[in-house]
């Protein structure tokens, strides 16, 4: 069934999406897209869940890249509303109101580490391995990785990954900041769940404000950001979640939010 390509699991107030194709190192193709794509509508409905997490099946890969297969006989129509959908599927997971999580658990790369920047952020395993190597097979990145990763890295070392193809390991991720923590593979959800559960417990509200002023900030002029930041500042003062957190702290006891 096409629904087993992706799997999502709810323990409240976590969800983790696992991409299944580990037979193909969990390579994307239309019908994964498609298939994660409605997962990420069906989480955005659910109340409960606070924090998503988005992993690979396996021990060998997160997401090893888009399907060569498919792509190999495809048209420059077809390529384009390929890419094109790729891009949609993951501004979907980078605009979810609630945080998103990269668990690389092993190769990155293409659409994988393409699927990876467009999370909040990534924690990786040791085994792990990140790259673009789409110019060794004659095209280029086409789910957002000229965009995101120039932004994230900066140009200099985005365009010697791209323009190389070269897969850098999960050291060197870290060091050029594309992961945020490099675990041993055993502690790789554990960790990725310990954080995850801390962010749960912050007001859901706020952390969605937050989470979308740094995204749109990022690429608004400073002074435009701020005033961005001032607006939804009121606009948290307002609101019973913003109440109850204070009320809490001087209390000395935790807080109880209720999304309002």
């Amino acid at each position: 069934m096409s629904e087993d390509l992706v799997l999502w699991e709810k323990i409240p107030p976590l969800a983790t999406i696992t991409i299944n194709r580990p037979k193909a190192l969990n390579a994307l193709n239309t019908k994964v897209l498609s298939v994660l794509d409605q997962s990420l509508d069906e989480i955005s409905r659910e109340d409960e869940i606070r924090v998503v997490i988005i992993t690979g099946s396996g021990e060998k890969a997160f997401v090893a890249g888009a399907d060569i297969a498919e792509m190999s006989n495809m048209t420059s129509l077809e390529g384009a509303n390929f890419s094109r959908l790729g891009q949609l599927v993951l501004r979907k997971v980078q605009e979810l109101k609630k945080p998103v999580i990269a668990a690389v658990n092993g190769y990155a790369l293409g659409g994988g580490l393409e699927l990876a920047l467009s999370c909040d952020f990534a924690y990786a395993s040791e085994n792990a391995k990140f790259g673009l190597p789409e110019v060794t097979l004659g095209i280029i990145p086409g789910f957002g990785g000229t965009q995101r990763l120039p932004r994230l890295i900066g140009k200099g070392r985005a365009k010697e990954l791209i323009l190389t193809g070269k897969m850098v390991s999960a050291k060197e991720a870290f060091e050029m900041g594309i992961v945020n923590k490099v675990v041993p593979l055993d502690k790789l959800m554990e960790s990725v769940k310990d954080v995850a559960i801390q962010i749960s417990k912050n007001g859901p509200i706020a952390l969605s404000i937050a989470k979308s002023l740094v995204d749109v900030g990022y690429d608004i002029p400073l002074d435009d950001g701020c005033i961005l930041e001032s607006r939804s500042f009121g606009m948290c003062c307002a609101m019973e979640d913003t109440k109850e957190g204070m009320k809490a702290f001087l209390e000395k006891r935790k807080p109880v939010f209720k999304g309002r």
